[in-house]
Order: structure tokens, then C-alpha cells, then sequence
């Protein structure tokens, strides 16, 4: 454990469904991953914002008492994010609402707050110090509880007209599938997400199964050679390619990079990825298919970087 002698540092702060995430990041843009804790959705919303605000605050303490100073706070949340108004305009995981996240953590700490969304800023970590490094238009494309997308564009996230680009979790993907929470059916989070994998094992190896089961060990027993694991494996592939099909064939990105928890199984995704990819594609130019440099840790490192740009100046993408 890193300690401090009165070094400038930022707080960053992702707000994944399943689990918050902190790191500390210094001006050149050090780091050091600091904290992993549950969200607490099943408590309620106004329970998961209490539970932001008292980890921020343990999070400033804790960096305190190591002989850090805290300049500024970056909070990436998931779900729509207005970031110029500082505003959770909505998240299925937490069922939140217009929920001034920027001015409740501000409030709390009296610090400066940045708050962007959670894959934009994973984006941003991957472009400035990640795997993005030389794409000048590449996708971040991150898959933990549920499935998101950056638009990255000159190292910097297009967030469309209403901050609503880069929702590939929510694109359907199969007609008339699993109800999805953002009231569609068969989206892309619904066949391909963390929770839709670790499901769709327990259907086929014991249904009614409450196991414990997740995606990585659904991802440890395909490399092991498990049959039903290697099944839903071919599915999690077949269902991802034609994901990104679609997204190349819009965008002509130069790279994919894949993140969040998935990206941790390395070639078992990226290989047999590739292949299903450039077998689906006829005109278009194959991308780079790749691996993020911090796999599910590239939130709160964005985050943090959101918090320099504000002390800098640097408005939000979009604003």
C-alpha cells in the first residue's frame, strides 16, 4: 500500500452496477487502484446514493490519512449521464431517476466534482493511457453486468445529442428474447452480460440451480474444456460478433477494445472473436480486436481523469 508525502492526487469513482471501484491518480497520471466494494442496488436508490457519498468520503479519508492531498473527485456512473449538468438522468441498475450525483458528492466532500459516465470515462482511460494509445476512432467496449460502448473520436467520447450515444447493451439483438431492464426485449446485455452468461450455464448444467456460479467461471470451465461451458461460450462469441458487426459497419472504427470483467479471459474472447468477426464482415475493413490495458479497473482511472480536466479547465465532452 502506496503512501503519500503530500502529493496532489484526485479521487476516481466508478459506479458499476455490481460494484464501485477507486483509484487514486496523480497529475501525471500514476495511479494506484485503491478499493472494490458491492453497490448495494437491492437496497434501493436513494440507499446506493447514500452509499456513493459514504464511500467517496471513506475513499478521502483513507488517502488523507496516507499523506495525499485531494484536489478534485471524478464520479463515472452508469446508466444516461448528462455530464455538463452534472445530472443521473437514469440507470436501470440502481433505478435512478434525475439524480444530481455531482452536487449531492460535492456537497458532501466540499470538493470540486466531475461526473461522467462510466464506459466514456473507461474510454478515456484506454485512449490517453490504454490500449487506445494511436486509434483515433476506435470503440471501448466494455462487458461486465451489462454492455456498453465509447465512441472514442481524437481521444475524446462523441456522447451524441442527448448523452445517450454508445448504448450497445440496449440495441436488440435477438427478436422477442429475455426482457431487458430498460423495458425492451432480447438486448444485447440480455444474451452477452456478465449475469445473462452465468444464467444461461445454469439453465442448461441444473435449471433452478441457485449456484453462485459467474462469468468467469462459466469462462474457466470453457478453457478447462467443460462441454455445456464451452457451449455457452460459442454463444457469448456468436452473440458479441454480430454486436460488432453492426457497430463496424456504422463507425469503421481502426481498433475494438474490449473491457470489463470478460477481458480478463484474454484469447479464449479474443481469438475466437476475431475469427467469427472477419468471417461476418464483407466490405468493411476488420478492426483491431484488443484488450484493454486495465480491464474492469478503466472506470474509476477515467474518472480520475475527468477530475484533472475539470481543475484544468477542460469542459465536458458535449458541453
Amino acid at each position: 500500500m502506496r503512501t503519500y508525502a503530500g502529493e496532489d492526487v484526485v479521487l476516481g469513482l466508478d459506479l458499476g452496477g455490481t460494484a464501485f471501484k477507486s483509484a487514486l491518480i496523480g497529475r501525471d497520471g500514476a495511479h494506484e487502484f485503491v478499493g472494490r466494494h458491492r453497490s448495494g442496488r437491492e437496497l434501493g436508490p436513494d440507499a446506493v446514493v447514500d452509499h456513493v457519498l459514504d464511500h467517496a468520503a471513506a475513499s478521502v479519508a483513507e488517502a488523507t490519512r496516507r499523506g495525499a492531498v485531494v484536489r478534485a473527485v471524478g464520479v463515472a456512473a452508469c446508466g444516461v449521464v448528462d455530464e455538463a449538468a452534472g445530472v443521473a438522468v437514469f440507470s436501470s441498475a440502481f433505478r435512478w431517476r434525475d439524480v444530481p450525483l455531482r452536487d449531492r458528492v460535492a456537497e458532501r466532500l466540499g470538493l470540486p466534482v466531475a461526473l461522467g459516465h462510466d464506459v466514456r470515462a473507461g474510454g478515456v482511460a484506454e485512449a490517453r493511457l490504454g490500449a487506445g494509445v494511436g486509434h483515433d476512432v476506435f470503440l471501448f467496449v466494455p462487458i461486465g453486468t451489462g454492455v456498453g460502448a465509447a465512441i472514442m473520436i481524437g481521444g475524446r467520447p462523441f456522447v451524441g445529442a442527448h448523452w445517450r450515444a454508445g448504448e450497445l447493451g440496449h440495441t436488440v439483438l435477438r427478436a422477442h428474447g429475455r426482457a431487458c431492464g430498460c423495458g425492451q426485449r432480447g438486448c444485447v446485455s440480455t444474451v452477452v452480460g456478465g449475469p445473462a452468461i452465468a444464467r444461461r450455464h445454469r439453465e442448461l448444467a441444473n435449471p433452478g440451480d441457485g449456484s453462485a456460479i459467474d462469468a468467469a467461471d462459466v469462462a474457466r470451465l470453457a478453457a478447462e474444456g467443460d462441454a455445456i461451458a464451452v457451449r455457452v461460450w460459442s454463444e457469448v462469441i456468436d452473440g458479441l460478433a454480430d454486436t460488432l458487426v453492426m457497430s463496424v459497419t456504422m463507425l469503421d472504427p481502426s481498433a475494438v477494445v474490449l473491457g470489463g470483467g470478460i477481458a480478463r479471459s484474454g484469447d479464449l474472447l479474443l481469438c475466437p472473436l476475431r475469427a467469427e468477426l472477419e468471417r461476418r464482415l464483407t466490405f468493411q475493413v476488420p478492426p483491431q480486436l484488443l484488450g484493454a490495458r486495465f480491464e474492469d479497473e478503466s472506470g474509476s482511472l477515467g474518472a480520475g481523469l475527468l477530475a484533472w480536466d475539470l481543475l484544468a479547465g477542460d469542459p465536458p465532452s458535449g458541453a
